[in-house]
């Protein structure tokens, strides 16, 4: 009788565990990327009283004859499930859908968590919240360049200086589009160009220099080339703030070929670049490479006269600005935006998985570290090899199925007081053994 009292408190001391584990996820029903556990139980090592019988010819075999000793926890398993998305609209709270971990540090080690409510410090360091750790990944500002592949260590943080990062960009591409009528009269001369523009530029202090393009119509010959399909031509020519002549076609020269024109009006591609170097000789010089393909030539008039339209449509210099703001893409790309309109990539998180992911251990404060079961961290990019994909925005909420922890709750609880009756039966039948002896 003492072993089944035995067996009953085992029992009792296996379901407080299991009521432990319910209340615990109960209690975390609301906490960020929580995810729940459950208890299983394993019966046991059995006592044998008599061992199996092999059949011989006279009798049959005999089954062992055995009774168990209680109940055991056999584990707490982790429920690793994707839970729900909530919006909050707040740019630095980032939510994982799929597999994988923010990785986080304090300097010292390396700790993992499904809870992306983070947020900039006074150093512009990105940062988990409840713990001030760093949230690690690559940052293309120190590195001074977008490389992925360096490997991630306890050091590599992630800095978005808001308002302390400024940024300029030289302008090495102008694009033209518009319209050259082909109405207008042919051999223009230099003092008379058929057509003026403007463009501002920029070097690579993120100083603006203004250039002018002149445009001449040469239709006829000998100013048309044997160019295969050409029926029109017109010929550029670049002027600097000053007015000096900085590049011209004229004839194919060094700075490029001029425009040409099918029976369409159609641009042809001559295939070699039309460039100008602005400030030449000078220490910030610069070259730009002029884009005339959006240009057509039409002949459009307008109250009897000849017009044409061409201005700058696109240049990919910008003057100084500072960083105004910023955005985290689905793959953990971090870009800045710039008071001057200039968007740059300023890091990269990193995420990790796990060969076996319900072998990390947690630490508190929904942190997670590696264990010997779980395996090594796998790093690299959100959206590769496996990893989930990032959610700017939006926090992951707790997996716990209330319905199933409140049903598991009743469970436990039948199974303790049925294991109560046990033992005071138990004890009930040990006291009337007991009265036996008056």
């Amino acid at each position: 009788m003492l072993q089944a009292m035995l067996a009953g408190v085992a029992s009792i001391k296996a379901q407080q565990t299991r009521m432990n584990v319910i209340g615990n996820n109960l209690a975390n029903v609301n906490t960020t990327a929580y995810k729940g556990s459950r208890v299983t139980f394993q019966d046991m090592l059995a006592q044998t009283i008599r061992g199996a019988g092999r059949p011989n010819n006279e009798t049959g075999g005999t089954n062992p004859i055995q009774f168990g000793l209680g109940v055991l926890v056999a584990g707490t398993d982790v429920f690793n499930e994707q839970g729900s998305l909530n919006a909050t609209n707040r740019p630095t709270d980032l939510a994982i859908q799929g597999n994988g971990f923010f990785m986080t540090s304090n300097g010292l080690r390396t700790a993992f968590t499904r809870d992306g409510s983070f947020d900039l410090d006074a150093n512009g360091d990105m940062v988990h919240r409840a713990t001030g750790e760093r949230v690690m990944g690559w940052d293309f500002i120190k590195q001074g360049d977008q490389e992925t592949s360096t490997p991630i260590t306890a050091g590599s943080s992630l800095n978005v200086p808001l308002g302390r990062l400024n940024a300029v960009q030289v302008t090495s591409r102008a694009s033209f589009a518009g319209n050259l009528s082909g109405s207008v009269a042919i051999g223009s001369t230099r003092s008379a160009p058929d057509w003026t523009t403007a463009a501002r530029v920029y070097d690579s202090q993120g100083g603006g220099h203004d250039i002018t393009i002149q445009f001449f119509n040469r239709q006829e010959a000998p100013f048309v080339p044997p160019v295969a399909g050409a029926v029109t031509r017109w010929d550029w020519r670049v002027l600097d703030s000053n007015g000096v002549e900085i590049a011209q076609s004229d004839g194919g020269s060094p700075e490029g070929p001029g425009l040409y024109y099918d029976s369409n009006g159609s641009p042809i591609d001559m295939g070699a670049p039309r460039s100008v170097t602005v400030l030449a000789g000078a220490p910030l010089q610069f070259t730009v490479d002029l884009n005339f393909d959006e240009i057509t030539q039409l002949k459009t008039i307008q109250n009897n006269q000849a017009t044409s339209q061409v201005s700058l449509s696109d240049q990919d210099g910008f003057p100084p600005g500072s960083l105004q703001s910023f955005s985290v893409s689905q793959d953990g790309l971090i870009t800045g935006l710039f008071t001057n309109g200039l968007t740059r990539a300023l890091g990269q998180i990193a995420t990790a998985i796990f060969p076996n992911p319900g072998g990390l251990e947690r630490t508190g404060n929904n942190l997670w570290r590696n264990s010997d079961n779980s395996g090594i961290a796998v790093i690299g990019q959100p959206r590769t090899g496996g990893r989930g994909l990032i959610n700017s925005g939006f926090l992951e909420q707790s997996n716990v199925d209330i319905g199933n922890e409140f049903t598991d709750l009743i469970i436990t609880q039948r199974g303790f007081q049925a294991n109560t009756r046990v033992v005071t039966t138990v004890d009930e039948m040990l006291q009337d053994l007991i009265n036996m002896k008056r």
